[in-house]
């Protein structure tokens, strides 16, 4: 099995820009591509910023940012940017129509065998290169991280059966390579596997400040300090292995009739929505966040996740 070479990531937003640096992080050089030259240079702004806190923090060595910068490059043109690729991924905007005209694109661009991948959950494979080439559509997947990309170790990869399993296997070494925790998704699923996860819990919690049944602080505290501690270094079906597989069974009978089974969006969402109360991008959600202050929050994010890595480097 061949390493893959030259990588190439369209879109330099708030994804894009992430897993440009996790390649370039672990030594890979990656041409970074986005149509908006002000995109661009976010880009290379955001990524300085996201290296300094991982020198300060002891991810990277003090004097690794500019050698790890140096070796993500911006072209301005598509076609310079994936010439000679042979890894391409896109985090560009969840369009189908963008997305679909995009990998036309890539299909006249790329060399045949190209991998092509989409950092996608929630648009269908088959959709977006349905009006590829048979050919074509066999170096295609989806390869879908999670935000922020260069702290969060998931990767969700597409194992639908159009792609040689070879291919697969060496995007599987090259995310490995890169620190990445890598699952194989087996069925086309709307939303993979670890958002449908997610909106599960989510749902509940919810419904929970809906039904009044605690504040948002109590609620999250319940779940930061509850499941989720435990959830950090053990999956779901572990901890039913631990605690008796009769005991979920019987809790689940008891509980699951009364918790949410809704079919929409809370509307509870949709109030915050009409409001304007959006989170950390309007300064005020389910909780307040003040002006001005959404660059240092985020940095207090990332640095509890990269807190969370040193449990990740000891399993």
């Amino acid at each position: 099995m061949t390493g893959i070479g030259t990588i190439t990531v369209i879109g330099a937003g708030t994804m894009g820009h992430g897993i440009a640096e996790t390649f370039a992080i672990h030594g890979h050089a990656v041409r970074l591509f986005d149509p908006f030259p002000e995109m661009r240079g976010k880009a290379r702004a955001a990524i300085a910023a996201e290296l300094e806190l991982l020198a300060e923090t002891g991810r990277i060595g003090p004097a690794a940012a500019a050698d790890i910068l140096a070796r993500i490059a911006f072209p301005e043109d598509l076609a310079e940017a994936v010439a000679g690729a042979e890894f391409v991924i896109e985090a560009i905007p969840e369009d189908i129509a963008l997305k679909r005209a995009l990998f036309a694109d890539l299909d006249r661009l790329c060399a045949p065998g190209t991998i092509l991948a989409s950092n996608t959950s929630s648009l269908d494979l088959d959709d977006m290169i349905a009006e590829l080439p048979g050919a074509r559509r066999a170096d295609c997947m989806i390869c879908h991280w999670y935000n922020p990309a260069h702290l969060v170790p998931l990767v969700e990869l597409s194992d639908f059966g159009n792609m040689d399993p070879a291919d697969l296997e060496r995007v599987e070494a090259l995310l490995q390579g890169c620190g990445k925790k890598t699952i194989r998704v087996l069925q086309n699923l709307p939303g993979l596997i670890a958002n449908r996860i997610q909106q599960g819990i989510a749902r509940e919690v919810f419904a929970l400040i809906e039904s009044g049944a605690a504040t948002p602080e109590d609620i999250d505290a319940a779940l930061k300090y509850g499941p989720a501690f435990r959830y950090a270094t053990t999956g779901q079906l572990e901890i039913a292995d631990f605690g008796g597989i009769d005991i979920w069974c019987a809790v689940g009978d008891n509980l699951l009739p009364e918790i949410s089974a809704a079919q929409a969006a809370s509307d509870l969402l949709r109030r915050k929505i009409a409001e304007n109360k959006l989170g950390l991008k309007t300064g005020e959600g389910f909780f307040s966040y003040g002006e001005g202050r959404s660059a240092e929050i985020t940095r207090d994010f990332h640095r509890r996740l990269i807190r969370q890595l040193a449990t990740i480097d000891d399993n």
